[in-house]
């Protein structure tokens, strides 16, 4: 599948902003069945790339002069279905069985992840158990933030994608599974999904296999990754801080459309 990714993020702000800076995790590379055809990252300020320490293609943007704006525009064409295989990893898996700050377990996660430890000898049990938890913690914009945490989102019964990602991570965590969070694109037929989208790796024998909890579902053509990391703070696509500036407005469209193959 030929996908056209358009992804603009605008940060309004009520006073002078005198200094600013921003990690962005916005190039998706090859890999996981995946290929970049053409990407571009155009802002109001000084980019610098690197690889972050998850092997993410990251830019640092800093700007060092007075501003009441920024603008992020992310563009480009990824190519999906293929077979093409993950990237190396230069984490050992071992690093993402630690729990985080929004991955942390309480009583009531806990006693929800141990039904399916019995069955961790069949790697389907973590379909069911993507299942259960879409069940237990129903998809509702609005009902939390991105600090909420994964125990804080199941005991509230809501959530959207980073919850149930969160979530997820933290089960496989606590039976022993290595998993990691990932951000991302989702193309749908009807363009119903304007944001970025969030779903989960776990290592299961033949490697890492992607879980997009939210959507009960293994990852497929459909999906464009960005980045990976324990949780959403390591992976979301734009994070950072400022000096000045007041209130602050942010406003981000994100447009997944599948281009015509070309022979």
């Amino acid at each position: 599948m030929q996908l056209m990714i358009n992804h603009r993020t605008h940060y309004l702000y009520t006073d002078i902003v005198n200094y600013t800076i921003q990690q962005l995790r916005l190039t998706p590379r090859d890999g996981f069945g995946q290929r970049v055809r053409r990407w571009e990252i155009r802002v109001n300020g000084h980019l610098q790339q690197h690889d972050d320490a998850h092997g993410n293609a990251a830019h640092l943007l800093v700007l060092d002069t007075p501003h009441e704006e920024i603008n992020i525009l992310a563009t480009g064409e990824v190519e999906t279905g293929l077979d093409i295989p993950p990237a190396h990893d230069p984490l050992p898996r071992e690093v993402y069985l630690r729990a985080t700050a929004l991955t942390e377990m309480d009583v009531t996660l806990r006693k929800f992840a141990e039904q399916f430890r019995t069955g961790l000898m069949n790697e389907r049990v973590l379909d069911d158990m993507m299942h259960a938890i879409v069940e237990r913690v129903p998809y509702n914009r609005g009902a939390t933030v991105v600090d909420t945490t994964a125990a804080e989102a199941f005991r509230s019964g809501h959530g959207v994608c980073q919850d149930h990602a969160h979530i997820f991570i933290a089960c496989c965590r606590y039976l022993g599974i290595p998993a990691r969070y990932v951000s991302g694109y989702l193309f749908t037929d009807d363009g119903t999904l304007l944001e970025s989208h969030a779903w989960a790796d776990a290592w299961l024998a033949a490697g890492w296999v992607s879980f997009d909890v939210s959507n009960r579902c293994r990852t497929n053509g459909v999906h464009v990754r960005l980045a990976t990391g324990l949780d959403y703070r390591d992976a979301c696509p734009v994070s950072g801080m400022r000096v000045g500036g007041g209130l602050e407005t942010m406003t981000v469209g994100v447009r997944v459309s599948q281009l015509q193959s070309q022979q």
